[in-house]
């Protein structure tokens, strides 16, 4: 539908009617051919500009899918380099992906849920998200911003990219809404719910939440070249002298 090798219609209408993790695992080994996973031109910008403020010993690409945040932000880790994803399908394929990824740490690729992640306090110097907010609950946006607070060590840093929500005018915010509605149709109709949603975690509100939980908040425009030079690059990090 996308590409010659990408999934056709068929296959995204079954992925669409199995549930959120079913339907990635049937979508996996295809995932990297659709105009849903994050761009190689995003992914290296945002390591360069993170790069900028240090390495850390241990960086988590939260929601990982086939592991394209990690072999960009890889190099960042000096002891170990954490994917995590509620796919296994996903996290095969990232494994067969990653084998010749840039750095030296080791990769552990982790099945898991983002709201509840098996880390402890304080653990991680680093976490990333890229490409997966339309999988998360805007009811658990807090919780899913407290939990990253909470395994980041003091002086870590949240990186993600977004952009802020498109004027009425625009096309693509009515064809976002329009596909979110045929969602909640869906969902209300069909177990289990595929959980995608476009229009999450935008600006302003995902830096009100992230400082709603003691984040400090940067947010980087024009960092991105065209197409993508609407989006905006935040770090949110944890101040040093909070509590672990």
């Amino acid at each position: 539908m996308f590409h010659p090798d990408g999934p056709s219609l068929r296959e995204l209408t079954e992925q669409a009617l199995s549930g959120t993790d079913a339907g990635y695992d049937l979508l996996a080994a295809k995932f990297d051919v659709t105009p849903f996973r994050t761009p190689d031109a995003i992914l290296e910008r945002a390591a360069e500009i993170t790069r900028a403020g240090g390495t850390v010993r241990r960086g988590l690409d939260l929601c990982c899918g086939t592991g394209a945040g990690l072999r960009w932000f890889r190099p960042l880790c000096t002891e170990r380099a954490l994917g995590l994803d509620r796919s296994r399908g996903m996290l095969e394929e990232a494994a067969r992906r990653l084998a010749d990824a840039p750095g030296a740490a080791p990769i552990t690729l982790m099945q898991g849920d983002a709201l509840e992640t098996p880390f402890r306090d304080g653990q991680l110097g680093l976490v990333t998200c890229f490409g997966a907010f339309g999988h998360i609950l805007e009811t658990d946006e807090p919780r899913f911003v407290r939990e990253i607070y909470r395994i980041l060590e003091p002086g870590g840093r949240f990186v993600f990219v977004t952009s802020e929500r498109p004027p009425v005018t625009s096309p693509g915010l009515w064809i976002a809404k329009g596909f979110n509605a045929v969602m909640r149709v869906r969902n209300a109709l069909l177990k289990p719910e595929f959980i995608m949603y476009y229009l999450t975690f935008m600006l302003p509100g995902a830096r009100w939440l992230c400082e709603a939980v003691g984040f400090d908040v940067e947010v980087k425009s024009g960092v991105f070249d065209k197409p993508f030079h609407r989006a905006k690059l935040v770090i949110a990090t944890k101040p040093a002298g909070a509590k672990r």
